[in-house]
């Protein structure tokens, strides 16, 4: 076909219609889940010290949420809003990974109180109390919750923790199938001792973690539904968070978890 000056003014105007069009479902997309990523800003903010300011989780949430868009193919059989949480929460904690907004004083107290609860689990043959991890530190009963407020977000565990086994990298619907047979059996692996640790967990300390992870709960509402304040809410999060790690460490390679969950003296980063 021979192009006129006619034809070729057409065709532009074509390609220029499509290409809007392309922009606009891309601006919809991104207006359509926006509250989804304020709503998991809001939650892992929660769990961060006061001067991590929400605007930042915000907007590189929508950054994972367009590079989602971007990659998404539906040939995978995978739904979109999981793939997206994926990608939003993974370009939220690499914002806060590129913070390093820990000091080296908090990761040390951090990696003591690990190291603390440890020593003492073996010990006494069960998971310290508040007093006995107190007394140990030579501190008060005040000034172990304030600990546990400070150090509340060194560790970050996923927010869905079934999804503790693929926050490393891409998700394992990306691999190929010999890898998928190999990645199944491991995950299974890690979901037993997952499930395990969560098991010994106190009733309080799971129903948190069940309402926050799995219900999506943010940890004020948490506290509206159990009748505590978000900060206590805050502090059964961090201990209980603090007693699946130390058990998972003595049963699984810093390898098997994400990083984010690993030890402390890993100093969280990737």
């Amino acid at each position: 076909m021979e192009h006129t000056p006619d034809t070729w003014k057409n065709s532009c105007r074509e390609d220029a219609a499509c290409y809007g069009r392309r922009l606009s479902e891309k601006e919809q997309a991104v207006l359509q889940h926006s509250d989804m990523v304020r709503y998991m800003a809001l939650r892992l903010l929660s769990r961060l010290p006061d001067h991590v300011s929400l605007d930042d989780l915000f907007s590189a949430g929508i950054i994972g949420l367009i590079d989602a868009i971007d990659k998404y193919d539906s040939s995978q059989g995978i739904p979109f809003r999981y793939y997206a949480k994926i990608r939003i929460r993974g370009a939220m904690l690499d914002e806060i990974r590129s913070m390093d907004w820990v000091p080296r004083s908090l990761r040390q107290k951090g990696s003591t109180l690990e190291k603390t609860c440890m020593m003492l689990e073996q010990r006494e043959g069960h998971f310290p109390t508040d007093e006995e991890i107190a007394k140990e530190l030579k501190i008060t009963l005040d000034d172990y919750y304030k600990l546990l407020d400070e150090t509340k977000g060194i560790s970050l565990l996923p927010e869905n923790i079934n999804e503790a086994i693929v926050e490393n990298g891409e998700a394992h619907f990306l691999a190929t199938e010999s890898d998928e047979l190999f990645h199944c059996a491991h995950r299974r692996e890690i979901e037993r001792h997952m499930v395990e640790a969560i098991r010994g967990l106190s009733e309080k300390e799971q129903l948190v973690l069940s309402l926050y992870y799995f219900e999506e709960l943010t940890m004020k509402e948490v506290g509206a539904v159990m009748g505590y304040t978000e900060s206590r809410i805050s502090q059964i999060h961090t201990k209980a968070i603090l007693k699946l790690r130390t058990r998972l460490s003595r049963k699984l390679n810093a390898d098997d978890l994400p990083a984010h969950v690993g030890t402390a003296d890993a100093g969280g980063s990737r």
